[in-house]
């Protein structure tokens, strides 16, 4: 449960943004996702490798980004 500390003279707009931004840290939403479906540990460290091959591909400069 996300607690925010909001002074009485406070925007209620200052609050909600703060927040938003509470919530995008606490990475709730991505994990809710990651849960809706299942991925085999194989499928999952297929896409890391694969993810790493392609930015030391772009740090070498072989693919323009």
């Amino acid at each position: 449960m996300l607690i925010i500390d909001s002074k009485d003279c406070e925007n209620i707009d200052k609050a909600l943004k703060k927040y938003k931004k509470k919530f995008e840290k606490s990475k709730v939403l991505i994990q809710l996702r990651e849960r809706q479906s299942y991925t085999k540990p194989s499928v999952k460290r297929r896409g890391e490798v694969l993810k790493a091959i392609y930015r030391q591909q772009l740090a070498c400069g072989k693919i323009e980004g």
